[in-house]
């Protein structure tokens, strides 16, 4: 019978992650010919080759790729028999790492996670941002347990439950035509042909926000303007208030700014509809005792945790 061995196995995951023997042995903090030397020995205990190694960059062999997938199955195997141990054996402590999409990651998580460390102290907290194709795609690798994110994920092997909505909100610059009429008094809510000539900015592609800001311009016949790609929610700002365009942000992301009078919100009509925000996890994932507690956290909200008040601007 063929032996699989987990430490070998471990070591040909690091190689096959880092692009190379020399990478790999500097993470794991191992010479470069004892790492080379674990991975022979697998290949020899498989009969087959992993690793092609006739390139300037080492790349994974068909029979790599089929171990590479497998592995990943069986070191999350072996992190949820570790969770259940630790369940079982009642253990309060350990660590919590949740994923979030870039504006919940940004402005909803660390409040989330800053209520949930007043009540466990024992259990130190990571937070993993990115946009919703990195997110949902380490989810669905095993790499997270628990995730929040906006809008539904496609993904069927991922069970979501939403816990709040957020609506995205056109803003512009302070003083920008078009938060005044040409007598400059405030204008009334804008229609989409008011927006005819104006430059848009979307958000990196891959975002779940970007698909709706697209979506919006689609259907306020809109999708032809002038656009420019930004990346991320602060870029957007930062741009908007600089006087480079307009743009649909999250409500949750600008409260400061508008406060201070950096941004300006634009009613239109019609209205966007709110988006769902829901916390997502594998189907067939065993969640530990932490990501549980949490989950317990995320289903209580009823309202987006808020740092102070304040009283959005609106044009």
């Amino acid at each position: 019978m063929t032996q699989l061995n987990l430490h070998r196995l471990s070591i040909f995951m690091t190689v096959v992650e880092s692009g190379g023997f020399s990478a790999a042995a500097q993470k794991l903090y191992m010479s470069q010919p004892s790492v080379s030397n674990h991975v022979r020995n697998l290949e020899q205990s498989l009969q087959t080759t992993l690793i092609d190694r006739s390139g300037p960059r080492i790349r994974p062999t068909a029979e790599g790729e089929v171990l590479v997938e497998y592995a990943r199955r069986v070191f999350l195997l072996t992190e949820e028999a570790v969770a259940a141990i630790r369940e079982v054996s009642g253990v309060q402590s350990g660590r919590l790492e949740v994923g979030g999409t870039t504006t919940v990651g940004t402005y909803l998580l660390p409040r989330l996670l800053a209520r949930f460390r007043d009540r466990h102290r024992n259990i130190e907290c990571d937070i993993v941002v990115g946009n919703n194709g990195q997110i949902v795609k380490r989810l669905l690798d095993g790499e997270l347990g628990l995730a929040i994110v906006a809008g539904q994920p496609g993904a069927p092997q991922l069970k979501t439950e939403t816990v709040l909505d957020e609506r995205l909100l056109l803003v512009a610059a302070p003083g920008h035509a078009l938060t005044r009429r040409p007598d400059g008094t405030p204008r009334g809510p804008l229609t989409p042909t008011d927006l005819a000539g104006e430059r848009f900015l979307l958000r990196e592609p891959g975002s779940q926000t970007r698909d709706l800001q697209e979506a919006a311009l689609i259907g306020w016949d809109l999708d032809d303007m002038a656009k420019a790609d930004m990346w991320g929610p602060e870029t957007i700002k930062q741009s908007v208030a600089a006087g480079l365009g307009i743009s649909l942000i999250s409500e949750h992301a600008i409260d400061s700014e508008v406060r201070e009078g950096r941004l300006v919100v634009l009613e239109i009509e019609p209205a966007l509809r709110s988006r769902p925000v829901v916390v997502a996890y594998r189907r067939d994932r065993l969640l530990s005792p932490a990501e549980r507690a949490f989950l317990g956290l995320v289903r209580g909200l009823r309202t987006w945790p808020a740092l102070d008040g304040g009283q959005r601007a609106v044009a």
